[in-house]
């Protein structure tokens, strides 16, 4: 797939190298010359200095036959801006916006643009190691209404089955982290110690939900 790039930042340089070596062609726009020197000479893909949101530039840089675009500059307005045309004027389907307000990047993921919210994920991932037992969102989707957490559950869950978590937490397990290792599991699947499970929950269960991952099975508790 050919893919363009606005930006070329630290993250827009890692990205462009990033899938290049995953056998995709890319091309990477920056209005600064210099900031091609962040990609290193191994670099193939195409470097197009100028706006990323002039079509003159898009087309230059190939957004005519893009599958995809990623606006990564400094800048939310021009990100945004850079975002919509390609999507909008070139029929990019696969379009993604870095926005560092995080207030913005809601009210344009609710508008269908996909956006990374820099501070707010940066923020999320501190908090996940500051309060490990707690139930962070790793992913909230964009009305608010449904979230992925990883959720401590006690040691008296150890040796029941993935179905019956589900069933009295109310939850839908997505994933479990064992030994280091991702894995999908089946309704038959034992939780094990040390299992970290990933779960999708309504966003205003997650305090029924803690405290049921924490109590242990129904009439078993400790």
């Amino acid at each position: 797939m050919h893919i363009v790039i606005m930006g070329c930042g630290r993250v827009g340089a890692a990205l462009a190298q990033t899938l290049e070596q995953r056998g995709h062609t890319v091309a990477i726009i920056d209005r600064d010359p210099t900031a091609f020197r962040r990609l290193g000479s191994a670099f193939g893909g195409r470097r197009v200095e100028g706006v990323g949101f002039d079509r003159d530039t898009l087309r230059e840089a190939g957004i005519e036959e893009a599958g995809a675009f990623a606006a990564v500059s400094s800048g939310d307005n021009s990100n945004i801006i850079a975002a919509r045309v390609a999507r909008e004027m070139f029929g990019v389907e696969n379009v993604a916006a870095r926005i560092y307000d995080p207030r913005r990047a809601e009210v344009y993921q609710r508008l269908g643009i996909p956006t990374v919210a820099t501070v707010r994920w940066t923020a999320d991932q501190m908090l996940r190691r500051l309060l490990p037992s707690g139930a962070e969102p790793l992913w909230l989707d964009p009305t608010g209404g449904v979230q992925l957490a990883e959720v401590q559950a006690s040691a008296a869950w150890v040796g029941h089955r993935i179905s019956r978590l589900q069933q009295e937490t109310g939850t839908r397990v997505a994933f479990i982290t064992r030994l280091g290792e991702a894995m999908l599991p089946t309704s038959e699947t034992v939780i094990q110690e040390g299992d970290l499970v990933h779960v999708m929950m309504r966003c205003d269960q997650v305090g029924d939900v803690e405290a049921a991952f924490s109590r242990g099975p129904e009439g078993e508790h400790r």
